[in-house]
This record gives structure tokens, sequence and C-alpha cells, in this order.
């Protein structure tokens, strides 16, 4: 615990609360919108929350050297979680309505 100064902590463990109320708060959109395409960035978001837990469990044991796999764990949660994130980001892209571009009114020749 002494690893991180007080207001650390409350940044760290703020930051892990308001990232499952992000996943939570997505989650219920994709059920109020009925757009299921919204759910995959809600489990996209969950490697992220892993990398953030193993650095407040990681800082929690006073950075021990015993626990190092924890700091690798949270590098490969780190790059699967921007890699789901992307995903996730690009399915909602594809799955989004577009727009269908409008023809040009026909010219008529008035003689």
């Amino acid at each position: 615990m002494h690893a991180l100064s007080i207001p650390t902590w409350i940044i760290h463990i703020s930051s892990v609360i308001e990232w499952i109320a992000a996943i939570w708060l997505i989650w219920t959109y994709a059920e109020v919108t009925q757009n299921q395409a919204w759910r995959a960035l809600s489990f996209g978001m969950l490697p992220a929350l892993v990398s953030a837990m193993c650095a407040c469990t990681w800082h929690l044991f006073d950075n021990a050297p015993e626990l190092e796999w924890i700091v690798t764990l949270q590098a490969a949660m780190t790059v699967v979680g921007n890699i789901t994130l992307c995903l996730a980001a690009w399915w909602i892209w594809r799955l989004a309505p577009r727009a269908t571009p409008q023809e040009p009114p026909l010219q008529t020749k008035d003689k």
C-alpha cells in the first residue's frame, strides 16, 4: 500500500469504477436501442478493465518483484483491449445506418 499516495489510489480506484460504470451504461444503451453492436463494445472494454485491475493489484502489494507477472498480464490485456475496442468500434460503424446520397434534380429545358 505504500507504493502509491492516497490521491493516486483515489485516481486508480475511481478509474476502475468509472470503467465498470461505462461498460454497464453501454450495455444498457444496447438494450434500449436494440442495437446489439453496442454490446460488442461492452465486451471489448473488459480486457482494458482487467488491465486496470492488474495495475491496482500490483500496487496493492507494493510492487512486489514476485508479482511482476501481473505487469506482463497488464501489458497483454492492454494490447488485447486496444484490439477488441478497435474491432467493436469498427463493428458499430459497419452496422450503422447510412444516409443514401440524393440524386440531383433533373434539369429540363424550357422553350
